[in-house]
C-alpha cells in the first residue's frame, strides 16, 4: 500500500514545452503556454536548469493562488515563429513533490524570551528550535 501510495506521488507529473532563444548575453527561456514564466542563463545548461526552477515554482503560485493551470499544448500547437531557429525543450516537473518541499523547507522566525531564560537553556543544551516546534505541534494537536 505505501508502495502504491508512494509511486503515485512520483507519478504526478507535468511537461511544459519551453521555447529557449539564444541572446547576446547566452539564453531566454519561456512557456507558450505560461505566460510570465521566463528564465535566463549564460550557458545553455544553466538556462535548462532555471527555467526548471521557473516552471515549478510558476506553477506552485498558481496552485497556490487558486489560478487556473492551463493544459499543456504539444508541438503541433507551436508558431512557425517560436520554433524558427529556436530550441523547444520539454520541462518536466513533479507538482507534489515540490509543493511539498515548499510548504516543509525550514524558515527562520523571530522569537522574544527573557535573557536569564536563554542562558539558561544554552547551559541545559537546550535545541530552541526544537522545542518551539514540539511546542506549537502539542498546541495544535498535530
Amino acid at each position: 500500500k505505501m508502495i502504491k501510495a508512494f509511486l503515485c506521488y512520483l507519478m504526478n507529473k507535468v511537461t511544459y514545452l519551453a521555447i529557449i532563444e539564444k541572446t547576446k548575453d547566452g539564453f531566454s527561456a519561456y512557456f507558450p503556454d505560461l505566460p510570465g514564466c521566463i528564465s535566463i542563463g549564460d550557458t545553455l545548461e544553466k538556462c535548462i536548469d532555471n527555467v526548471n526552477d521557473a516552471l515549478n515554482l510558476h506553477y506552485y503560485g498558481m496552485q497556490k493562488n487558486k489560478e487556473r493551470i492551463p493544459v499543456p499544448s504539444d508541438y503541433d500547437h507551436l508558431s512557425k515563429e517560436e520554433m524558427q531557429g529556436n530550441i523547444v525543450c520539454p520541462i518536466t516537473i513533479y507538482p507534489d513533490r515540490y509543493k511539498r518541499q515548499m510548504e516543509e523547507r525550514r524558515i527562520k522566525i523571530n522569537c522574544t524570551i527573557p535573557l536569564w531564560l536563554k542562558k539558561e537553556g544554552e547551559k541545559a543544551g537546550l535545541n530552541f528550535s526544537k522545542l518551539l516546534e514540539k511546542s506549537v505541534k502539542e498546541q495544535l494537536e498535530l
